[in-house]
């Protein structure tokens, strides 16, 4: 259950007053597709798992970010982002009911699909710049609960469409990429 009175910081990497170190930061604020970031990690091995989709009311900081009223109603989707099955980073995308409609999206057909990779395939869409903040525990799906965890969003716009996209960098995708280091 989200929590009321937790709301994260978001902050670019211009106002972090202690970026942590350079591959979470390589991660955090790289400007390509996440979902061909992790396919190339996984050798191909990439999935995405849904967790969550339907239309709910927004929290406070996705409404602040996505220039809503407080309370709006959108589509929430909620997905792993894996590897070999490992579940890599939690993401949630939130779009405004009132957007959708007219924008021409949609979000529910997408299934197991990655909604970044269709981002960033349609030209159309801008993407606003990253913001960072260690994301709220109680946010995160229960087997995934842990303090201090990096987190990313932007918003991606399109005419009257904005969709806010946030990923959470799991411990699984830390130590995958230590291993990796240690075997090269």
């Amino acid at each position: 259950m989200t929590s009321p009175l937790i709301s994260p910081v978001w902050l670019e990497q211009s106002h972090l007053h202690t970026p942590p170190d350079e591959q979470t930061l390589d991660w955090l604020f790289d400007q390509g597709s996440l979902t061909r970031r992790l396919t190339a990690l996984s050798d191909g091995a990439f999935s995405v798992l849904p967790l969550l989709e339907g239309w709910q009311t927004l929290r406070k900081d996705e409404c602040t970010a996505l220039d809503l009223p407080e309370d709006s109603r959108g589509w929430v989707r909620e997905v792993y982002l894996r590897g070999h099955q490992q579940p890599w980073v939690f993401a949630r995308s939130v779009a405004a009911h009132t957007a959708l409609e007219p924008g021409g999206l949609n979000l529910e057909a997408l299934g197991t699909r990655s909604l970044g990779e269709l981002l960033f395939c349609d030209h159309a869409f801008e993407r606003g710049p990253l913001q960072v903040c260690h994301y709220p525990r109680d946010w995160l799906p229960e087997a995934d609960r842990a303090d201090h965890l990096w987190a990313r969003r932007s918003r991606f716009v399109r005419g009257t469409l904005s969709v806010l996209v946030a990923e959470v960098f799991l411990p699984p995708l830390w130590a995958t990429l230590s291993a990796r280091s240690e075997n090269s």
